[in-house]
């Protein structure tokens, strides 16, 4: 038995074991990758390098600026601001919430989005008396589907641009991303507040003190200048964020975890929280999850399994598939390997096999590119799916299926809207 075959097999266990949660969602996850070490399909080295990975470090350098808020009143101030102005109405909050996170995550990290808004997001839940349950995923879900209104908003687009510039054709334009992701953004915003929100759990709140990181009233300092402190870190952080690409023109390096991490630290220093309660702030699960499934993306792709799936479901087409047939099977593949692997890597796939099935049907490539390109961000169904996912899984109390009951439907959702105007606005034959 191959790499390839081994990889799809443990796969299959940890996607049962997900569902059913048997075992900790954290431990399924680590114990896929110790697995597939043991199995030689990976290396010993790579079963733990999600660990050192950048983005886990985002996380947790983001854990401590949220938990700072919480400790030092801020998250609560806000909140009651938000709640005073815009009501304690779910749909108000939830309509206001998305807005204002699919517009950040069009222009910065999805990632870094969720991660700047959560703690203000719960904060704002507990005010309100609402759950965070209830917020959390519609959070999680407009920073994925608003980065793909710009072309920097999300790393598929960036890939599908890349591989058409390689093949002499013309790429997609900055905006040109709009004409699908406003669309989904608007169809997803009212799917969450009309459908959406039926599906979620609704976790009861038994203390409006306790929030996030399970922050009592007794700890929280309302200290103004604390309050203020930690404010600024957060407003310098997100300002840091938006800036890292254009510092990079003059030779400044500054990723998203080192920004985190700063922010994190002059937490402490300012006296925003205590060095221990910056511990408590980080979800561990959250951490060991999505540390755990980097190494598994990255045997899925290495040991060919993910080449292995794409070809299967490729062979079901035929010889000569109608472009329409074509765009929703790579659409439908790019979207499931997603849930599972990450959307660069399923893309980077993806994309030259799209490709090469548009110019022999003699088709205009760019309508097959951009459904697998947005198929590659719908990944909702599955806390792993995309890094959004993941950090609201423990604030939110959410389980592996929450994210099946709410998401697959909102795929579906995201599907139907992407067959009918993709080839409207960028059709298989233009001048036809």
């Amino acid at each position: 038995m191959g790499a390839a075959e081994q990889t799809l097999i443990v796969l299959a266990v940890m996607a049962v074991l997900f569902v059913t949660e048997i075992i900790p969602l954290a431990i399924t996850s680590l114990g896929g990758a110790i697995t597939l070490g043991l199995l030689g399909v990976i290396t010993p080295k790579t079963v733990f390098s999600g660990l050192s990975d950048s983005t886990v470090v985002l996380f947790a350098g983001m854990f401590v600026v949220g938990g700072a808020l919480f400790y030092t009143g801020l998250a609560q101030k806000i909140g009651e601001t938000v709640v005073s102005r815009a009501g304690t109405s779910e749909n108000r909050l939830m309509l206001a919430i998305m807005l204002v996170t699919a517009i950040m995550s069009a222009f910065l990290s999805n990632t870094g989005t969720t991660a700047a808004l959560l703690p203000v997001v719960v904060g704002i839940a507990a005010v309100a008396k609402i759950p965070a349950s209830r917020q959390l995923m519609p959070l999680a879900f407009a920073a994925g589907i608003g980065g793909i209104i710009t072309m920097v908003g999300t790393p598929p687009n960036i890939i599908v641009n890349g591989t058409l510039a390689k093949s002499g054709i013309t790429p997609f334009g900055f905006f040109e991303f709009a004409w699908i992701g406003i669309p989904l953004t608007i169809a997803t915003i009212i799917f969450m507040m009309l459908i959406g929100k039926h599906l979620l759990p609704k976790h009861e709140i038994t203390d409006v003190g306790e929030v996030e990181q399970e922050v009592s009233a007794d700890e929280v300092s309302n200290d103004p200048k604390k309050q203020l402190y930690s404010g600024l870190i957060l407003l310098g952080v997100i300002i840091a964020m938006v800036a890292g690409d254009f510092l990079k023109k003059f030779g400044i390096n500054l990723p998203l975890s080192m920004v985190a991490v700063i922010g994190a630290i002059l937490c402490v220093l300012t006296g925003c929280l205590k060095e221990k309660q910056a511990y408590s702030s980080i979800d561990w699960v959250t951490i060991f999850l999505f540390a755990g499934m980097m190494p598994v993306a990255e045997a899925l792709d290495k040991s060919g399994a993910g080449q292995m799936i794409a070809n299967a479901v490729l062979g079901v087409m035929g010889s000569d598939p109608s472009p329409y047939f074509a765009t929703a099977v790579l659409f439908i593949l790019s979207c499931t390997m997603t849930q599972f692997m990450s959307n660069t890597a399923s893309t980077a796939l993806l994309a030259p096999i799209g490709l090469a099935i548009a110019k022999g049907m003699g088709a205009d490539p760019h309508a097959v590119l951009m459904a697998i390109g947005v198929a590659a961000s719908c990944a909702f169904g599955t806390p792993v799916g995309t890094p959004p996912n993941t950090l609201v899984l423990g604030p939110g109390g959410y389980k592996f299926m929450d994210y099946v009951k709410a998401g697959v439907p909102l795929i579906v959702v995201c599907f139907i809207v992407s067959l009918i105007i993709i080839p409207i606005v960028w059709p298989f034959f233009p001048g036809n």
